[in-house]
């Protein structure tokens, strides 16, 4: 049995990113940026106004002065002419800033009569002029990697940029393998139960930014194992859930063996998880989860995560955890590290007082796993843990 930092390692190892693609920016939301990008123009393109109002050449405008409105600039239609002393442009919130203007009079601070503007008391002191390049300027850059989000993708848009590269999302072939497991939907016979696990791991994998593709059940038997492994070809990884254990029925080490399975390693000093194996099978990148439900998404979170993290070209380590004080007292750890499914709240953390390996609601209830070091010794109310937030 080796650590759970050895076995990160050694499946960090089996991955390397993938490649880039060009993608339309209206698909780019949610994608991982691989190059760095930069702006085409500067944004505004032109000093502008940032208020309904009047643009006059000067800044030193106090109450009762008066000015001649000589023209009109709105969005999208620029004054062509000069604003020269004593005069005025009616203007509108983005329109380009007539030359010689240097301020911007709020259209509520003047009195209007015909073509003459006076001011009122109390002006605004603003000048209320959005200044040629404020938000980004031409060569500004985004930086990769980066997980483009709605606002990303707005921002790309405003410096000109279509088309964006991306990293391929990596293909995840998920595998369950059992005689007791149907899909969902179907009707089990009383000794089969139905298959949870592929269908919440393919979620996470898709959250994660891969391609998640379910694969057909592969039944205990090494011709249904061999017909659902052959089906994965192609993939960049490829997971599968149980039977890679060492019962009678527990058959995906053995016939993967005889595929070409070059094992990295098998079993970790974990809880939940211990029955874990990954190494590369057919140009794949492969990882053998235990088929306990709270097992294979824990394992999920600490080994696919990371790895899917690597396809994408991010820096990959184990996932990010932060020190919470305990809400409750917790008892001593034994010899393997130990995933504890948990509750922050109030700025404080809970351990579930079940922690089985198959209690799905417990762990569909909790956004927090408490890390336990082997051998932790008891901790009391207010001792700070390493969590991970779900």
């Amino acid at each position: 049995m080796i650590s759970v930092a050895e076995a990160l390692r050694a499946v960090l190892k089996l991955g390397t990113p993938t490649d880039i693609e060009m993608v339309p920016l209206i698909q780019a939301d949610g994608r991982m940026l691989a190059q760095d990008v930069t702006a085409t123009r500067e944004q505004p393109p032109f000093a502008a106004s940032a208020m309904d109002g009047y643009a006059i050449p000067t800044t030193d405008a106090a109450q009762g002065d008066s000015f001649t409105v000589i023209g009109e600039a709105a969005a999208g239609h620029r004054f062509d002419s000069a604003v020269t002393s004593g005069q005025a442009v009616r203007i509108f919130t983005g329109a380009p800033l007539p030359e010689g203007a240097t301020r911007v009079i709020i259209q509520e601070d003047v009195i209007r009569d015909g073509d003459t503007i006076t001011l009122r008391a109390n002006v605004d002191a603003g000048t209320h002029i959005r200044p040629s390049g404020g938000d980004f300027k031409f060569g500004d850059t985004i930086s990769a990697p980066r997980l483009l989000t709605p606002s990303d993708v707005a921002l790309l848009a405003s410096m000109n940029i279509a088309n964006v590269p991306v990293r391929r999302r990596p293909v995840v072939a998920v595998i369950a393998t059992g005689d007791e497991l149907v899909q969902a939907g179907e009707t089990p016979r009383d000794d089969q139960i139905i298959a949870s696990n592929s269908l919440g791991l393919a979620a996470m994998f898709r959250r994660a930014g891969a391609e998640a593709r379910i694969l057909p059940i592969a039944k205990d038997t090494p011709a249904s194992l061999e017909m659902a492994l052959s089906l994965a070809k192609g993939a960049d990884l490829l997971v599968t859930i149980g039977g890679a254990s060492v019962g009678d029925h527990d058959i995906v080490a053995e016939v993967a063996g005889s595929l070409g399975l070059e094992r990295e390693f098998y079993k970790v000093a974990m809880r939940p998880g211990k029955p874990l194996m990954a190494g590369k099978i057919d140009g794949m990148a492969m990882v053998g989860l235990p088929g306990n439900p709270v097992s294979s998404m824990v394992c999920g979170e600490i080994f696919i995560r990371p790895l899917i993290d690597r396809f994408l070209g991010l820096t990959a380590g184990p996932r990010a955890r932060v020190f919470v004080p305990l809400a409750q007292p917790m008892g001593a750890n034994k010899q393997r590290e130990h995933y504890m499914r948990a509750v922050i709240a109030d700025g404080a953390v809970t351990a579930f007082e079940r922690q089985d390996s198959s209690l799905l609601s417990v762990l569909a209830s909790a956004n927090a796993l408490i890390v336990r070091p082997p051998n932790d010794p008891a901790r009391q109310i207010g001792e700070l843990v390493e969590v991970i937030t779900l």
